[in-house]
C-alpha cells in the first residue's frame, strides 16, 4: 500500500464525508454532480462459504444487488422526485456514517483507491428501521468542480447475509 500524504487523505475524507450530507439530506441532485460519467456503482451478496470450501477454493457465485451506472442512478433518483415511489413514502431518514479510511494511490495519476467501513441507518414510519453495515471501495479522481473531487467506481459489500429491510430504495 503506497500511502498518501494527510492533507490528501483529509480532502478526501472531506469529500466523502459531503457526499453523505447530501445523501441524508436528500440533495441527489448535487450528489449526482459528484459522480463521474462513467460511474460503475455495485452492491454484491455476501456469501456464507464453509471453511473447507474456501480452502478448496469454492466459492458460491456472487450475486448482484444493483449494478448501477449513472444514468441509471439518475432514473431512480427522478422517481423518487415525483412522490410516488411506495417505498419512500414517507421518505426515509438515514444517517451514513463511515470510519476506517484508508486512501491509496492507483497507478492512474490523480486517481486514489478508498476503503471506508460504514453504518448507514434508515428509519421509515414510527417502527421501521434497519441497519447496513459493510466495507465500501471507492475510487475517486480529482476534479475541477466545487469539492475537487468526482465519484468514479463504487463497490458496496454488506456483512449481512440476508438483508431484512422491505426494500433497498436508499443510497449507499
Amino acid at each position: 500500500m503506497k500511502l498518501v500524504s494527510l492533507q490528501l487523505h483529509h480532502e478526501i475524507s472531506q469529500f466523502l464525508a459531503h457526499e453523505a450530507a447530501l445523501l441524508d439530506d436528500w440533495k441527489f441532485r448535487d450528489w449526482l454532480d459528484l459522480l463521474d460519467e462513467t460511474l460503475a456503482y455495485t452492491m454484491r451478496t455476501t456469501v456464507n462459504a464453509q471453511t473447507r470450501d474456501r480452502r478448496k477454493g469454492k466459492q458460491p457465485p456472487t450475486t448482484w444487488i444493483f449494478n448501477d451506472t449513472k444514468s441509471q442512478l439518475e432514473r431512480r433518483i427522478a422517481r423518487l422526485e415525483t412522490g410516488m415511489a411506495w417505498a419512500e413514502e414517507p421518505p426515509s431518514r438515514t444517517r451514513h456514517l463511515i470510519t476506517n479510511c484508508q486512501v491509496e494511490e492507483t497507478e492512474q495519476v490523480g486517481v486514489f483507491a478508498v476503503r471506508v467501513n460504514y453504518i448507514l441507518y434508515r428509519a421509515q414510519k414510527e417502527r421501521d428501521e434497519s441497519f447496513y453495515v459493510g466495507t465500501r471501495f471507492d475510487l475517486v479522481k480529482q476534479a475541477d468542480n466545487a469539492t475537487g473531487w468526482r465519484l468514479l467506481k463504487r463497490e458496496i459489500v454488506l456483512d449481512q447475509a440476508t438483508i431484512t429491510s422491505h426494500n433497498l430504495s436508499v443510497l449507499f
